[in-house]
């Protein structure tokens, strides 16, 4: 791979755009078994939310270069300013860049999957709100990422309205049942942005970074990580054995279950901030996993009906 475009790609962080994919798979998944999925919709969907998700991987770079938190003591992967291969102003124009694909993208999702004027100025609304949570995480006087709020804007985004809105967009309304594996993929993502900040409460701590790992401290901040998990797994399985399917096609999704406590007694055992950073990859896995079988047991329970 040429070097420059490694350099972008490496910026982009490919290992975190599954998180943004769950909740389109989610949410298409609800709708198939409406009977309502349209697969152009889910293809544009996915794509605006990986654009989504580089934006936001891409103005946490530039941020955090910013504010300095991305230094030495810092224990994750060394990121594209750090490093010293991409400059700021590089990083502020592909962060446009990002911006206008994102646009034309969800412009795209929206005048295809809806007729009403009111909800695609919804969605058009939403968009917008979406690009400047992404952005305004780690960028401006007053990030709130900084202040203990990422926590919240990842269980919206990837949550609530990942699931939601995509289920809207392939459908054209919203129904009650949703809030459950919409709860459970937010939580799950919160999972995912809360060992990231176990792993760097200490440099967060000292850079002014108050996430809810560092207001917790490092012991509370598992406890919270375990509510997290376990909260993921009542909502999805609540959600299955609320259906009229036969309960042996919801088997498969208790693999999770496993995954999730190899997952939980390894965090535990850990004593040190050091020893979380090798956690990070293994609650992307446990997360996309346990996504993709909720995902898999939808499908399954509308296809056996």
């Amino acid at each position: 791979m040429n070097n420059s475009l490694r350099i972008w790609f490496d910026a982009a962080r490919p290992k975190t755009l599954p998180l943004a994919l769950v909740s389109i798979f989610t949410g298409s998944a609800l709708a198939f078994s409406s009977g309502r999925f349209t697969p152009a919709i889910a293809v544009l969907a996915l794509l605006t939310a990986t654009l989504l998700q580089i934006l936001s991987n891409l103005a946490n770079d530039y941020g955090d270069a910013v504010k300095g938190t991305d230094n030495e003591k810092r224990l994750g992967p060394m990121r594209a300013i750090q490093s010293g291969e991409v400059s700021l102003a590089d990083m502020k124009q592909a962060i446009i860049i990002n911006v206008v694909l994102t646009i034309v993208a969800g412009l795209g999702l929206v005048l295809y999957a809806l007729d009403s004027l009111q909800s695609i100025l919804v969605f058009i609304g939403l968009g917008v709100l979406a690009m400047a949570a992404a952005i305004a995480y780690t960028v401006g006087n007053k990030p709130y990422g900084y202040v203990g709020l990422g926590d919240l804007s990842v269980f919206i985004f990837f949550g609530l309205l990942g699931v939601s809105g995509t289920y809207f967009l392939h459908t054209g309304s919203i129904d009650w049942s949703l809030f459950l594996p919409s709860l459970g993929c937010g939580l799950l993502a919160v999972a995912v942005l809360n060992v990231n900040n176990m792993r760097d409460i200490e440099n967060d701590a000292e850079c002014g970074k108050r996430t809810v790992a560092v207001r917790l401290g490092q012991q509370r901040a598992k406890h919270y990580h375990f509510l997290l998990l376990a909260g993921a797994l009542v909502a999805f399985g609540g959600y299955l054995l609320m259906q009229s399917k036969p309960v042996w096609i919801s088997l498969p999704f208790l693999l999770s279950l496993i995954i999730v406590t190899r997952h939980s007694r390894a965090v535990w055992a850990t004593q040190k901030p050091a020893q979380i950073a090798p956690m990070l990859p293994a609650i992307v896995k446990c997360s996309l996993v346990t996504n993709l079988l909720f995902v898999g047991v939808v499908i399954a329970q509308t296809l056996t009906s």
